[in-house]
C-alpha cells in the first residue's frame, strides 16, 4: 500500500522553498488537496497558486483550512528546519498532534518505491541532477525528477511520468537532489549515488569539515549493495563506500573511469569526447555553460550509463539541456553587454563561475553584484569570499541575506570588503542605487551572484540593459 493512500490533505510549511514546492506539485498532480504557508509571495509561490494550490502568507491559525481542522486523521503536515519553532501555524499542528513529517523524509518515502539516482555534494547538485533529468526525459521510459532548481527544459523543479504504469513499476528511474543540509540526504536509499564535492559548508549544522565528510560517507554507505557510488576524482580518497562499487569521474584525469578528452570551446559551448568503460562518446556538446560543467557532465554520463540508458540518448540529453534558472543563467547577450545570473553562494562556486565567465569572454571587464547568504557562512568563509570576489574587476556588495538566521555581531558585508584587495568594491544595498550604479558604469559583463533575494534584481537589470521593457525600476 502507498504510504500516502489514507492522506487527503497536505499542508506545507515553507511551501515556497525549492524542495518543498516540488513535493507540493507532486501531491497536487496525484490529486491530493494541497495547502501551504510561506513568509512572502514569490514567483514560485505564484506558479503554485496558478496550479491550484492554496497558499497564505500570514502566520495566523484562523487561516488553516477547515479540511485540515475537521479531518486531522487524513491530514499530513510537511515542514523543513527553516520553519521557526515559534511559528503559530506549526505550533497549532504540533500541539494538536497532527502527522508532522520533514520534507526530506517524505522524499525518501516516495523514492523508496523506485530506482533512485541521488545527486549529492556541496556544489553542482542542481545542474547535475537537472542534466540527468533531461537525459531521462529523452529516454523512451517514463521517469521522475525532484530538482533543486527550475529546469528550463520543462519549466519546473518536478518531472512526472506521463503513463500510470510508471507509478507502479519499481524499476522506474527517479533522480533527486540529495541535500546535505540538516543531514537530509540520509533519508535516501539510492541505487546510484553521485558525490560531487565535500567542501566545508553548513557549519551551523556540522561541527567541521571532518563531520561533513563523515556524513557524506554515511550517505554513500546507505546505497543499495548492487548499485554504485559515483565520486569526483578530486575527493576519491575521502569517500569510503564500504564495498558498494565506487566509480570515479573527472574532467581530465585519465586514471578515472569516466573522463573527458579533446576538450574544445565552440561558439560559447564546450565540446568533448567522453571516455567511458563502454567506449568513447564522440563530439558531445555540453548544453550547461561553463568549464565546471565538463566535470558535472561526466558524472551525468556515468549515472545514466550505469542506469541502463543508451549512449545516443545520453548524448542527446546532454546536448539539448537548456540550463537551470539561476545557474549560469544568460539573460542578456548582445555586442554591448553580457548579463548572467548565478546562484553561487560559496567561495568555490563564486570562483568557478567567475573563472568560467572570464574564459568565455576574455579581455572583457567583469562587474559582479554579490549578496552574501547567511551570517554563519559569511563568518566562516569571509577570507575565502574576499579572494573569490577579487577575481572580479568591479564588485558591488549587498547586505547579508539572513534566511533562517539571527544577526551575529561584527559579521556583515564590510567584513568581506575589508579583506579584499580589489579597490573597485562598493557597498550598496538599495536596489534603486544598484540600478543607478549599473546605468552609470555601463558594464561589459555583469554578474548577479548569491542565494538570497538578489534574483529580484534580474528583471530591473534586464530593463535598464534594454532587454525587458515591461518592468519599471520603481517596482523593485
Amino acid at each position: 500500500m502507498n504510504h500516502f493512500d489514507k492522506i487527503n490533505y497536505i499542508y506545507f510549511l515553507g511551501i515556497g522553498g525549492i524542495g518543498m514546492s516540488a513535493l507540493a506539485r507532486y501531491f497536487n498532480l496525484l490529486g491530493k488537496k494541497v495547502y501551504g504557508y510561506d513568509l512572502t509571495p514569490s514567483p514560485l509561490t505564484q506558479s503554485l497558486e496558478k496550479e491550484g494550490i492554496e497558499i497564505v502568507y500570514n502566520d495566523d491559525i484562523s487561516l488553516i483550512p477547515m479540511n485540515c481542522m475537521a479531518q486531522k486523521e487524513k491530514t499530513m503536515v510537511v515542514f523543513t528546519p527553516a520553519v521557526p519553532q515559534d511559528n503559530k501555524i506549526f505550533g497549532y499542528f504540533a500541539g494538536n498532534r497532527y502527522f508532522l513529517i520533514k520534507r526530506a523524509r517524505v522524499l525518501g518515502m516516495i523514492s523508496d518505491k523506485y530506482n533512485l539516482i541521488a545527486v549529492s555534494g556541496t556544489h553542482g547538485k542542481t545542474t547535475t541532477s537537472s542534466v540527468i533529468a533531461n537525459i531521462l526525459r529523452c529516454n523512451s521510459a517514463d521517469s521522475f525528477a525532484f530538482l533543486g532548481g527550475i529546469s528550463k527544459n520543462f519549466d519546473s523543479n518536478l518531472m512526472m511520468p506521463k503513463n500510470k504504469e510508471a507509478f507502479e513499476n519499481s524499476e522506474t528511474l527517479l533522480v533527486a537532489e540529495a541535500d546535505e543540509f540538516d543531514r537530509s540526504f540520509l533519508w535516501l536509499t539510492p541505487r546510484v549515488s553521485v558525490i560531487t564535492y565535500v567542501d566545508a559548508d553548513h557549519l551551523d549544522i556540522y561541527k567541521d569539515r571532518a563531520d561533513l565528510i563523515a556524513t557524506f560517507n554515511s550517505f554513500a554507505q546507505k546505497g543499495k549493495q548492487d548499485g554504485a557510488v559515483i565520486v569526483n576524482k578530486k575527493i576519491e580518497e575521502l569517500i569510503d563506500t564500504k564495498g558498494i562499487k565506487k566509480i570515479i569521474y573527472s574532467d581530465d584525469d585519465k586514471t578515472a573511469d569516466y573522463y573527458a578528452e579533446n576538450v574544445r570551446l565552440e561558439n560559447g559551448f564546450f565540446v568533448i569526447d567522453a571516455v567511458t568503460p563502454k567506449g568513447v562518446i564522440k563530439d558531445v556538446k555540453i548544453g550547461a555553460r561553463g568549464r565546471v560543467n565538463i566535470e558535472n557532465t561526466m558524472a551525468c554520463i556515468a549515472a545514466t550509463q550505469l542506469s541502463g540508458i543508451d549512449d545516443l540518448i545520453i548524448k542527446k540529453g546532454v546536448e539539448t539541456f537548456m540550463g537551470v534558472k539561476r545557474r549560469m543563467d544568460f539573460h542578456v547577450q548582445t555586442s554591448d553587454v553580457i548579463y548572467i545570473d548565478d546562484y553561487a553562494h560559496h567561495p568555490r562556486e563564486l570562483s568557478a563561475t567567475i573563472n568560467s565567465v572570464r574564459e568565455l569572454f576574455p579581455g572583457k571587464k567583469i562587474t559582479g553584484i554579490f549578496q552574501p547568504h547567511l551570517y554563519t557562512r559569511t563568518r566562516d568563509f569571509a577570507t575565502d569570499f574576499a579572494k573569490s570576489l577579487d577575481l572580479l574587476d568591479e564588485v558591488i556588495l549587498m547586505d547579508i541575506y539572513p534566511a533562517r538566521e539571527k544577526p551575529i555581531v561584527g559579521v556583515d558585508s564590510k567584513l568581506i570588503a575589508g579583506l579584499m584587495k580589489n579597490k573597485n568594491t562598493f557597498l550598496i544595498n538599495q536596489k534603486e542605487q544598484i540600478i543607478e550604479k549599473i546605468v552609470q558604469e555601463k558594464p561589459q559583463v555583469l554578474l548577479t551572484l548569491g542565494a538570497g533575494s538578489i534574483d529580484r534584481l534580474i528583471q530591473p537589470l534586464k530593463q535598464v540593459l534594454g532587454q525587458d521593457e515591461s518592468v519599471k525600476t520603481e517596482n523593485i
